[in-house]
């Protein structure tokens, strides 16, 4: 795994206090409230620590992701308190209200400061790497909800202070979404200066790592939308992968977030494995990892503690049934746990969890979109080329999480499942090994499979739904506050966890035939 920086905790700590008091406007205050000794506005440096790592938190972090997320999708299973597991709760009205109430109160609006103090300084350098956070942000947003406020989501604070803002349609919003990366990597690939230098704990302030990591989420999100508008997508996948700048092309380029440990910034599921014992890897996942003899199964689990082999749990148990796999069923990795973890599997070196890493997007995903686009002759790629970039994912997902024994990774290719097979069972595969490779990044794991149809994943038998879920309901929040925007956005639609998105045409998906 790449290094790409590790966040200052002084910086992060004194950001956390800055972002607090730039949220008010002390024009407005008396001067008996004025503290001479404190900053009434933070530097756009110390706004975008605090941003990345308050966003990487909320969307790869212990709540939308580990506890919903990859349940959802059946990277893990859940061993207690099942109500995720079973879509009680994580899917309704109040399972993402925090995540949603962060991202647009929190990390968007922080993003948008650094863009007024950037725009000022006429830096793209500062303006631009939080405009591609702030689509990073918006894709996870409405891919979960569907529409969401995009165009008005950041005005209360403008001339118009719209603290009810609309709801965007989704195509809209993947609209919006393609021409401010486009825009993004245009200005980065000229810009000259580093304005985030330090500050920023994913490139080091480099205009060029964030031009390709602009065009290679543009490539996400072109590619997301295939099946509803693939003139589009060709359009848009095309322009992404010719962009200025290019695409990732090597792990090298990964958007890498490497917490730097400590009581405050840990690795979120490291904070969460050092107190809690719910999580077992999901039988659907440990078998398809065994089936292939994956040499990445000691790194993304730890042996059951009864038989010392990789077993996993099935999903939807109840909290009776779910007992014998306590022991007899994998944890996750070690990497994942802290030092001294009380939890940890015994005879497991559970040491590096607080400063493991966390994937915002890989060389590995870009591999298999280039992939899935050849398969589909997009973008200028014709069928040939599909193989390469297939093995190329696969080689780079098990390089990233540490994999290096080359013999290892061409003996995992060769086998008769995982060599490249073409046409609809090559697309099924370069799905199957992106739901792979989408290993803690359970959000983009679940979304590919409601636009691929794989894995065959399949509700547990206590799921209070017949159904894997297909969107998370309108958080009570924004019902109490906003239903008239809501009502307007769902028109004759429900707002329910079975209506899709707009891009969710699984007729239109051959993966799904």
């Amino acid at each position: 795994m790449t290094s790409i920086y590790r966040l200052s905790v002084a910086a992060a700590s004194a950001a956390v206090v800055a972002v607090s008091l730039a949220g008010c406007d002390n024009n407005k205050l008396t001067s008996v409230n004025n503290n001479p000794n404190a900053p009434t506005e933070a530097p756009a440096t110390a706004v975008f620590t605090n941003a990345v790592q308050s966003a990487v938190g909320n969307w790869l972090g212990s709540g939308y992701d580990l506890r919903d997320m990859e349940l959802l999708v059946q990277h893990f299973a859940e061993n207690q308190y099942i109500s995720n597991d079973t879509y009680t709760t994580g899917v309704n009205h109040s399972g993402q209200n925090g995540v949603f109430q962060n991202a647009y109160v929190n990390d968007l609006e922080d993003f948008q400061v650094v863009v007024h103090k950037g725009t000022a300084a006429n830096d793209p350098s500062v303006v631009m790497p939080a405009k591609i956070m702030q689509q990073w942000e918006f894709g996870y947003l409405t891919d979960t909800w569907g529409a969401v406020p995009y165009s008005q989501a950041l005005a209360a604070d403008s001339s118009a202070a719209i603290t009810t803002p609309a709801y965007d349609s989704q195509q809209a919003i993947y609209n919006g979404m393609f021409a401010t990366l486009t825009n993004a990597a245009k200005a980065l690939s000229s810009a000259t200066g580093n304005g985030l230098g330090s500050a920023d704990p994913l490139y080091g302030g480099s205009p060029a790592k964030w031009a390709k990591f602009a065009n290679s989420l543009h490539a996400r999100d072109a590619m997301r939308i295939v099946n509803v508008d693939p003139a589009t997508a060709n359009k848009e996948l095309t322009a992404a992968l010719s962009g200025p700048g290019g695409v990732f092309t090597s792990n090298a380029d990964n958007a890498t977030l490497i917490w730097p440990g400590g009581a405050v910034f840990a690795n979120p599921w490291s904070q969460n494995f050092g107190n809690r014992d719910d999580d077992r890897m999901s039988k659907t996942f440990i078998d398809t990892l065994n089936n292939r003899n994956d040499p990445r199964t000691p790194i993304f689990a730890m042996p059951a503690q009864s038989t010392g082999t990789y077993i996993g749990q099935p999903n939807g148990l109840t909290n009776s049934t779910a007992i014998p796999y306590a022991n007899g069923s994998s944890r996750p990795g070690a990497m994942f746990y802290p030092a001294a973890a009380q939890y940890c599997t015994p005879g497991q070196s559970c040491t590096s969890g607080a400063t493991a890493p966390s994937f915002l997007m890989t060389y590995a995903e870009v591999a298999f979109i280039q992939a899935e686009a050849a398969a589909r002759s997009m973008a200028g790629l014709t069928p040939a080329q599909a193989a390469g970039f297939y093995n190329a994912g696969i080689t780079a997902s098990m390089q990233q999480w540490g994999v290096t024994d080359g013999s290892k990774i061409a003996a995992y290719l060769a086998q008769p499942s995982v060599a490249y097979a073409g046409g609809t069972a090559g697309l099924k595969q370069i799905a199957l090994q992106k739901w792979i490779a989408l290993y803690t990044d359970g959000g983009q794991a679940w979304m590919e499979w409601r636009r691929t149809c794989v894995p065959n994943i399949q509700p547990g038998p206590k799921a209070v739904l017949s159904y894997i879920p297909r969107r998370v309901l309108y958080p009570t929040a924004e019902q109490n506050s906003n239903q008239a925007n809501i009502n307007a956005a769902l028109g004759s639609a429900k707002d329910d966890n079975k209506t899709p998105v707009w891009w969710d045409v699984t007729s239109a998906a051959p993966t799904c035939q």
